[in-house]
C-alpha cells in the first residue's frame, strides 16, 4: 500500500515532514514526497501524523493475565530466588486482551518477561503485539537476563535467606562466579556436570545477552553497574526511579536506561522520589533513555501518554518520541527492524489525528508488518493482522 501525504515523524530526524510511505511485503519500501505505486491501495493521510510503531523496553504483559487472578500470573517464580533458566516465551499468552489493547494504542513491539521477585528471574522476549502463536511473534526469544535489586527480592524471600541488599548482590555474584567457572571448565575440556542454571547464564558472560537490572533506588543502580563492570557483562538499567538525583553520573556510564512506571502511587519506600522529570533529566545529561509503562502497572496503550507527561515535566519532545521508539528498540537489541520510519525496516506504523502524545489525539490506524490492527477507524485494504 501507499500512505500518502502524511506528516511523518521518523524518530531519527528532529523535524517532521509531509510525504509518503510505501509498504510492500511487510517492509518499508520507500519514504519521500510524491511516491508512485500504480495499482496498490492508497491511504489518504492528509492531516494525519505518521509515527513508527511504539516500542516498550520493559513490561510483563502477556504474563499477567488481563481480568484474571492467580491462574493468569506467570511472571514471578516464588519458590527459588535464582531461576535464570526460565524463559518468558514459555509463559506468554498471545490471546491476552491486553496485547490487542496495546496494539490498538500504537505499541507494536515490546519486551516482556519475569518480574522482580527473584535475584535472577529468567529471560525476557522481544515480541510483536499481535499474533496467535508466540513463536511467530518473536523478534528475539532471549533478549535479556532479568536480575533484581532493592526491596522486592528482600520482601519476597525474607523467609528464605534474603534480608539485605548485600545478600541480593552476593547471590548474584555467586551465580556469575559459578557460571564463569563452569564456562572455564568447558573451555578446558573438563566437561563439568550439566547445570541448566549455569547454562542459561553463559550468553550473559559471552556478551550475547545483557543483564536487565531492576533498580529504583540510586544506590541499587550503582550496585548493578558495579557488578556489571566486575564481570565485564552488558547491562541495561530498568526503572531508574531516582535517576534524576544523579543524571550526569548515570549518563556518563553509558548504559541504556528505561524509566518508569511514573504514573502510579509511590507504593513503597524506594519509589518516594518518583517523578516524570526523570527521563528528561537523564536525556539532557546525554543518557540513552526509554520511557516504560512496566505494563500492566500502567496499561500498555498509555505509553505515548507517559511520553506526553514527560514533556509536560520538561523533556524535549523529540527526545520523548525517541524514548518510545528508536531508543527502546536499541535498548532491547531490535533496532535493525523497528523503532523508526526508515527504508528496509518492518512496516510497523501508527497513523494519528493530532499529536499522539496528547490526550486528545485519536489513533486512526496501526500497521504491524504492513497489516492493519483490527478495531480502529481507518483500516486499509490488504488484510488485518490476526
Amino acid at each position: 500500500m501507499l500512505i500518502r501525504n502524511a506528516t511523518i515523524y521518523t524518530a531519527v530526524a528532529p523535524e517532521p515532514f509531509v510525504g509518503d510511505v510505501r509498504v510492500c511485503n511487510g517492509k518499508i519500501l520507500a519514504v519521500g514526497p510524491n511516491l508512485e505505486a500504480p495499482g496498490e491501495p492508497v491511504v489518504d493521510a492528509t492531516g494525519l501524523n505518521l509515527y513508527p510503531g511504539f516500542v516498550e523496553a520493559h513490561g510483563h504483559i502477556g504474563l499477567d493475565g488481563y481480568g484474571v487472578g492467580f491462574e493468569g500470573k506467570d511472571y514471578n517464580e516464588m519458590n527459588d530466588p535464582l531461576v535464570p533458566q526460565l524463559r518468558a516465551i514459555d509463559g506468554i499468552e498471545p490471546r491476552d486482551p491486553a496485547l490487542l489493547q496495546a496494539a490498538q494504542g500504537g505499541v507494536t513491539t515490546l519486551c516482556t518477561g519475569p518480574g522482580s521477585a527473584n535475584v535472577l528471574g529468567g529471560t525476557f522476549a522481544a515480541i510483536k503485539t499481535v499474533g496467535i502463536r508466540v513463536d511467530d511473534m518473536l523478534l528475539k526469544a532471549d533478549a535479556a537476563m532479568k536480575c533484581a535489586f532493592g526491596e522486592n527480592p528482600k520482601r519476597c524471600y525474607r523467609e528464605k535467606g534474603i534480608s539485605t541488599r548485600m545478600t541480593t548482590a552476593g547471590k548474584l555474584r555467586e551465580m556469575l562466579l559459578r557460571a564463569k567457572d563452569y564456562r572455564r571448565r568447558m573451555e578446558e575440556g573438563r566437561d563439568p556436570a550439566f547445570d541448566i542454571k549455569l547454562e542459561a547464564l553463559l550468553p550473559v558472560l559471552t556478551g550475547e545477552m545483557p543483564l536487565k537490572a531492576h533498580a529504583h533506588q540510586l544506590n541499587d543502580l550503582f550496585t548493578a553497574i558495579r557488578i556489571a563492570k566486575e564481570f565485564d557483562v552488558k547491562l541495561t538499567l530498568e526503572h531508574c526511579t531516582e535517576g534524576h538525583l544523579a543524571p550526569e553520573l548515570l549518563a556518563a556510564e553509558g548504559y541504556p536506561m528505561a524509566v518508569g512506571p511514573s504514573l502510579t502511587h509511590a507504593s513503597k519506600f524506594e519509589l518516594r522520589n518518583k517523578t516524570f522529570e526523570t527521563p528528561g533529566a537523564l536525556a539532557r545529561a546525554g543518557g540513552h533513555v526509554s520511557i516504560i509503562t512496566d505494563s500492566p502497572v500502567i496499561p500498555q496503550q498509555y505509553l505515548p501518554l507517559c511520553a506526553g507527561l514527560a514533556i509536560r515535566s520538561g523533556m524535549d519532545p523529540y527526545a520523548a518520541l525517541r524514548a518510545i521508539t528508536i531508543c527502546p528498540a536499541e535498548h532491547i537489541g531490535v533496532a535493525d527492524r523497528v523503532g523508526s520510519i526508515e527504508v528496509g525496516k518492518d512496516a510497523d506504523l501508527v497513523l494519528c489525528r493530532g499529536n499522539v502524545m496528547d490526550v486528545e489525539s485519536e489513533i486512526q490506524c496501526v500497521l504491524i508488518e504492513g497489516c492493519a490492527v483490527p478495531g480502529l477507524p481507518l483500516c486499509p485494504r490488504g488484510g488485518e493482522k490476526n
